[in-house]
């Protein structure tokens, strides 16, 4: 019987064939809407956490920051590195940075970019490679000695295809030679960092170019991901001594574990992946009544049929049955539909972004899932009015 059932549903669908597949088009709009907008970002959630962990090396960031009622922030020096280094149990790398956007020239051609004086250790704790040339050596960074590394955008706007290795870069009155590149991470969202930039040793940045001995950040790496909490705890109690920070006084500076930003930039993305699911989803609002709409319009046009089938021993229940099939087939098959589609599209908007996209058990039940519900709750009421028609009267309709 209930097999019957799906087939006379499927005939009646068949019948009008463009008026269902116009109606299925809301619900379709809608599911492939949601599905590409829920996959992408999941996509992008896993790649973000993928780059960290990649990447992030459990990494604690140590940064100044303005004291409440203060006009200017507290620089951090380079004792407050070694303190690091020396005080706190569990970290495996400490490295100060300093940096300054500026326009530097070689080859004949120009490029604003960022510029950081760092040490040694920032390349392992950053897992920055080594592409063309060589690395800085220890007597290198300890005498400040004027040479430089090239990021691959500086590199390519500088010098195209070129080699750079062995040229001289200049940023108004300073130079310093050019003794390698580092090499572009194959990583999309974290791990880009050093792209765009040129890295020399941190005394000579001080000494030539920011004139001081400030350090803008200071990046440590805890030697693994259960010793990063106690890491910050710590931390934060060493500088709270070291700036004389005592009683309630709020911090003048900030220790990220780089982790807690990430989990911050994916729950601002799920935020927006939600605001935009939820505008989509209207379209299966739109889609649901129309499945109402066109019900409706079928129980007018077989009031006859129907008052035939009661009138020669169908139940009540049975003509509900047949019309909330129906009900439900069209939104499925719209569900179906919309569901390919948006998986497609997710796929190639992965593609085009460089984001791995996952078809999950969620996304499944969401193309499945939500166009069955719909299609119950929308063809209901239709459903209920055909089943309650007087035979009497169906009979004598025109």
């Amino acid at each position: 019987m209930f097999l019957n059932t799906i087939l006379m549903a499927l005939r009646e669908l068949r019948g009008n064939l463009m008026r269902t597949s116009l109606t299925a088009l809301g619900m379709i709009i809608g599911v492939a809407a949601v599905i590409v907008v829920v996959s992408v970002m999941q996509g992008v959630s896993r790649q973000v956490m993928d780059d960290v962990e990649a990447v992030a090396r459990n990494m604690i960031i140590v940064q100044p920051r303005r004291e409440p009622g203060q006009d200017r922030r507290v620089p951090l020096r380079l004792g407050d590195a070694e303190a690091i280094r020396n005080a706190i149990n569990g970290i495996a790398g400490v490295a100060p940075q300093s940096s300054d956007y500026l326009m530097v020239s070689s080859n004949g051609r120009e490029y604003q970019t960022e510029v950081s004086g760092v040490t040694l250790d920032m390349f392992p704790i950053r897992n920055w490679k080594i592409g063309l040339g060589r690395n800085f050596t220890r007597a290198e960074v300890n005498v400040g000695s004027t040479v430089c590394l090239l990021g691959d955008t500086p590199r390519k706007e500088l010098f195209g295809n070129l080699n750079p290795v062995g040229a001289t870069l200049r940023s108004g009155s300073f130079s310093c030679q050019i003794i390698g590149t580092i090499a572009r991470s194959a990583n999309s969202f974290v791990a880009n960092d050093a792209d765009d930039m040129v890295v020399m040793p941190l005394p000579a940045f001080q000494r030539r170019l920011d004139g001081n001995t400030n350090v803008d950040a200071i990046f440590v790496m805890a030697q693994s991901k259960s010793q990063i909490t106690p890491a910050v705890e710590a931390i934060k109690l060493l500088m709270r001594e070291r700036r004389g920070i005592t009683g309630d006084r709020k911090d003048n500076f900030r220790v990220d574990d780089i982790r807690e930003q990430v989990k911050t930039l994916q729950s601002i993305g799920f935020q927006l992946a939600l605001t935009v699911a939820g505008v989509a989803a209207i379209s299966l609002v739109v889609g649901g009544i129309g499945i109402m709409n066109v019900m409706l319009v079928a129980v007018t046009e077989r009031t006859r049929e129907i008052g035939i089938r009661l009138a020669v021993g169908a139940q009540q229940s049975d003509v509900l049955l047949q019309f909330l099939i129906e009900a439900v087939i069209l939104s499925l098959a719209g569900g179906i539909t919309g569901a390919t589609i948006g998986f497609l599209g997710a796929m190639a908007i992965g593609g085009a972004i460089g984001v791995p996209v996952a078809v999950t058990l969620e996304v499944v039940l969401l193309g499945f899932g939500v166009p069955t519900l719909i299609g119950i709750a929308f063809g209901f009421f239709p459903a209920l009015r055909a089943s309650r028609l007087d035979p009497i009267v169906a009979l004598r309709y025109e």
